[in-house]
This record gives C-alpha cells, structure tokens and sequence, in this order.
C-alpha cells in the first residue's frame, strides 16, 4: 500500500491487480486502487466505491487517489513508466507529484532548474481530451483544493498552470503534457477553440473488430479474409466476397437481436422489415428523441414503408434530463404500437450493445454538431454490415461518403437546430434509406460491402494503438 494525504490525514491506496489475456495470449496488467480497507478511517473507505457518487470534494479525493496514489502505487511496484497518458483531465494530478519527483532529483544533485523541470515532465506525459461537452472537464474551487490537498503543492504555481479562479484540470493537463490530442478530427479542431492558445492533434477512436464481430461475420470473415483480427486493413477484401455470403451473415446476426429481444421483452419484430438501432448514453446533446420529433409524419413514413426501431441506454446518475428523456421514449413507444413497432432494451451492458450493433440494418445517430467527439458504435455497426445514418460530426465526419457507406443527416455545418435535422432526418429516410431497402436489394448489399470495407479496415483499435505509440509514446 501507499499513502496520499487528503484533508490533513494519512489515506491509504491498495492496489489489486487483474490481467487481461488477450486472444493471442498477450498479458496487460491492469491495476485497480482501492481506499476499502481497514487502514483508513471510515469516511476514506468508500473513495472507490462510486464512479458517479458524491459531490466536488468526493470528486476531488478520487482525483487524488487517481493521480498521486497512482503514480506512488507504479513506482512502489517497480514499473518503469517512460510516458503517462492521461485519459482525460481525471488524472491531471499526477503532473503534480511528477514536479515533486523532478524537483528533488534536481536538489539531490544540486540543480536548480526549473525550464527543465518543466520540459522532462512534458515529455514524459500525453493527454487525451475527449470531450468538448463543458460537463466533462473537472473544475474545483481553490478552497476546496487548499482543504483535501494541504500545503502538497505551491498555489501561486498551481493558478499558473491550472487557472487563477479555479482549479481547471484540463488545463492543468495542457501546460504540462507535451503531446495533447482529440479522439477526431473534427474534435481536435473543436478542442482548439474551446482552449485557444494549445495545439490538439487529432487520433481518431478505434474498435477492436474482434470483440464486436458478430460470430456469423466473424466466421465468413475467418474464412474468406485470413488475419483480419490482427490486420483489419484487409478486412476491404470483402469487395471479392459474395453479396449473399455477406447478407446471410448480416441475417443470422439480425435474427440473434430478435430472440434476444423477444426473451427480454416479449415483443417480436420482423425479419424482413428494415431496422434502426440507437443505442448509446442518454444525454441531451446525443438528442435520443430527434426520432420522435414529428409522430404524424413518422407514422406516415411508416405507412408507405415499414420500418421497425430499437433503442437501448442509460443515463448518467445525476442526468435528470436523460432519465426523462428514457421515460418520454417509452410513452411515445406505447403511443406508436399501432403504426411504428419500437422497443427498448433494458439492462443496457456491452452484451446488448453487441447484439444491437450486429443486428440492426441501419445505425441512427442523432448528436447536436460539435457536441459529438467521437462516437464509435457506427464502427461497430459498419463491421456488422449495417449503414449508418448520421449527423456529420465526430468520428462520421471523416467516414462519411454518402451513398456508398452510409448517409449524412443535414450538411456540414450551418443550420444544425433540432428542426432542421430532423426534418433532414425523415426526408432521407422517407426518398432515400427506406426505399433502397425495399426496391433496391442489390445496391444496398453493395452498400453493406462497402462500409465493411472502409470502415473497420481503419477506424480500428490496432491502427488507433500505432498512431499512439509512434507519435505519443515515441516521440
């Protein structure tokens, strides 16, 4: 164990250690600190218990325990760190109790420089902001700070670095990591003016093709692209797969969701009515109810060509306006029974999430522009064969060739209220999804084959993981 100081007393951090195996046999150590032991005094105890608990100061013990106990549990335990990557701002303490290492193995040597401080510390961290929802960046008053931290570090220093009104751990990341980026690219330009002054490059999120292939692709795809789990750039051979091979897959995956949903919910969908998924954190800037914008002409839609929705998600804890939104889509699911078959999937995990992504015919995502930073559920519809139907922001952005992997809701850029795309939203499913699905089979089964061979081919966990480590890690 190791020890942090919060509020003038001794908290101690045990650390637990899970190891990943990988398919190939490969071993990651990932280690899990935990204040619930009897070491520490009650109210210290139950630090680690809740990601989403507590308020400003629970939020800020975590902080603590994150970024100082963390670096003080890595060296205690041996490792040698050449960089710490920050995800982001959560951890941005551990800049802090790097300036104490660096400071005094300056005095111990009898240097006195603090430019070069600085600049060891900047190139031995990485920061990874991944939001530009205001929301997601951690700020505390300095009180607060000054009560759990003590006299742990120089405040003047601290306003310079973190902000002279409060404590803003992103930009406390941002003055001492010598390498920042967003996880798109569109985001990396949306970062830049939220924090005019830094630059932010850009490393596009990636999915591993291994987990999220369903078995029926990932048995066509095992049998006809050898190494495509290691290598997903070759997944764009799938152009030389047949279109049925790859249609007969996407239905077996299609008729996996229908059985789970029909042992979760009761409802039975059809099979050969096309289906859009939603499936993903209910918050306000995702817009989950943009669907649902107009009922009369959606029903309308609906009569001349059938389609069918599946939703699933969750709501942050101290959402309230998500868990309203989950409760208006279920009353509005009732209100659609006669016209629109919708059902909601409860009990949302990674295992539901694999069967929507998997199943569905066509992806919905509805983010209000630039509010999205990535997003990656489309790339794991896209590995499934489904198209997605998208908002141009986030990761879409760059995917996006309209008509070949998917659609684009709106432009790129001007009006992006909720009337105009969901206006842009029912006419491109009204003259353009619905009716390709219908009386054009064989453009879309094209289509299906192209998104797979664009899409997985790169926005992939492997190519995210080398850009990282050649131009992060390395550098």
């Amino acid at each position: 164990m190791v020890a942090v100081r919060i509020g003038g007393r001794p908290v101690w951090v045990r650390p637990w250690l899970y190891v990943h195996t990988s398919s190939t046999g490969h071993k990651i150590p990932v280690i899990l600190l935990d204040t619930d032991h009897d070491a520490n005094q009650a109210e210290d105890r139950g630090i680690t218990n809740t990601l989403y608990g507590g308020g400003n100061e629970y939020r800020l013990r975590q902080e603590v325990v994150l970024g100082i106990g963390g670096v003080r549990i890595l060296r205690a335990l041996e490792f040698q760190v050449r960089t710490f990557h920050l995800n982001e701002g959560h951890a941005a303490l551990l800049t802090l109790e790097l300036l104490h290492e660096r400071r005094a193995a300056e005095k111990a040597l009898g240097a006195n420089d603090p430019a070069h401080v600085y600049a060891e510390i900047r190139n031995s961290c990485a920061f990874t902001t991944h939001t530009p929802v205001e929301a997601g960046h951690d700020r505390f008053s300095y009180e607060t700070v000054h009560g759990e931290l003590g006299d742990f570090t120089d405040y003047e220093e601290l306003r310079r670095l973190a902000g002279n009104d409060r404590l803003n751990m992103t930009q406390l990341a941002l003055n001492l990591c010598g390498y920042v980026n967003g996880v798109a690219l569109r985001h990396a330009e949306t970062s830049e003016k939220m924090f005019p002054g830094y630059r932010v490059r850009a490393v596009t999120n990636g999915v591993h093709v291994e987990t999220w292939a369903h078995a029926a692709f990932a048995k066509l795809y095992g049998e006809a692209i050898p190494h495509w789990q290691h290598e997903p750039i070759v997944l764009m051979r799938i152009l030389h797969v047949p279109d049925e091979a790859v249609w007969n897959a996407h239905q077996t995956a299609k008729r996996d969701l229908f059985t789970e949903i029909r042992a979760r919910t009761g409802v039975e969908l059809d099979p050969a009515v096309p289906t859009l998924g939603f499936a993903r954190r209910m918050t306000g800037y995702k817009r989950p109810t943009l669907l649902f914008s107009d009922l009369e002409r959606l029903q309308a839609i609906a009569g001349k060509t059938p389609f069918q929705v599946v939703l699933a998600g969750k709501a942050h804890p101290h959402d309230t306006d998500g868990k309203n939104k989950i409760r208006w889509i279920h009353d509005t699911i009732r209100r659609l029974d006669k016209n629109i078959r919708c059902v909601f999937l409860p009990g949302y995990d990674m295992e539901i999430a694999k069967s929507i992504v998997s199943g569905c015919d066509v992806w919905l995502n509805t983010p209000q522009p630039p509010l999205e930073a990535s997003g990656t559920s489309g790339m794991k519809a896209a590995l499934n064969g489904a198209l997605n139907l998208s908002t141009l922001d986030g990761w879409w952005v760059e995917a996006c060739i309209e008509g070949v992997t998917g659609w684009a809701i709106g432009g790129d850029g001007g009006d992006v209220s909720d009337a105009t795309h969901a206006g842009a939203l029912y006419d491109k499913l009204e003259h353009v999804v619905l009716p390709l699905y219908y009386n054009q089979p064989d453009k879309w089964r094209w289509m299906m084959k192209q998104a797979i061979a664009v899409v997985p081919s790169y926005f992939n966990s492997q190519r995210m993981m080398r850009r990282y480590a050649s131009e992060a890690y390395l550098r």
